[in-house]
């Protein structure tokens, strides 16, 4: 039921990670044992999210050469990070990223355009491989921002949630590589919870066509706001 929920709001708005997570955390589940299968359970829904959307032309193949390189590298050294990296300070990062992600929400854009303006995938790779360095050490918020940096840049919301789903799949894929060698990956999480997000997966994709953009940033901004809230929480009772 976590992988479930947590696929189809990640998929639609991204942040399913403020749900999934800390109710992980409470069956006592090690962090970096979440993280890893996470990562699993994120490659199985992703992808299957993408496929469909990648049927339907919402992505092309010229955009995914680009893409791949820059997740699959980006996501195998956020793993490598996540390894040494303590809980305290992975919060931190992913609090910086999201409040910056947050505050960029609401700058006004200089002019505001209906159609999808066409800029080149490999214009945005500062930011893509950035959130894919995340993705691979932490995750939760990694679609927020995936779909703020595309939705800024015109993209339509059908094509950055393809977009999104084909770096989560890759940058996924490479952080799991990481932490299976690393044998962090505990099956008997990561198998449940990957037959619930392909599931989310799959009925997410199939709602996306009736939102309307408006609400959809309403909802990413919300999402965001609620997951920086959680953040803080977290490390300053992690402080006390």
């Amino acid at each position: 039921m976590i992988g479930l929920i947590v696929s189809f709001v990640g998929t639609l708005f991204g942040g399913g990670g403020l749900i999934g997570m800390p109710s992980m955390l409470l069956y006592g589940i090690p962090i970096h044992t979440i993280i890893a299968a996470n990562k699993f359970s994120n490659m199985i829904s992703s992808f299957s999210s993408f496929y469909v959307l990648f049927k339907k032309r919402e992505i092309c193949l010229k955009e995914m050469y680009v893409l791949v390189p820059i997740a699959l590298f980006s996501g195998g050294i956020g793993a490598l990070i996540a390894k040494w990296m303590s809980e305290q300070l992975l919060t931190v990062v992913a609090f910086l990223l999201l409040t910056l992600s947050f505050i960029l929400s609401f700058v006004p854009k200089q002019v505001e355009k209906q159609e999808e303006e066409k800029v080149p995938i490999v214009h945005l790779s500062p930011y893509l491989f950035s959130i894919g360095m995340y993705d691979g050490m932490f995750g939760p918020g990694q679609a927020t921002l995936l779909m703020m940096t595309y939705i800024r840049h015109h993209f339509s919301y059908l094509r950055a949630i393809a977009l999104s789903r084909c770096q989560t799949f890759i940058s996924c894929l490479g952080a799991f590589i990481i932490f299976q060698a690393s044998g962090l990956v505990n099956w008997s999480v990561a198998i449940p919870l990957s037959l619930g997000s392909f599931i989310g997966a799959q009925i997410s994709v199939r709602f996306a066509k009736h939102l309307k953009l408006p609400v959809i940033k309403i909802v990413l901004q919300i999402v965001t706001g609620l997951f920086i809230v959680h953040l803080s929480y977290s490390f300053l009772l992690g402080g006390m």
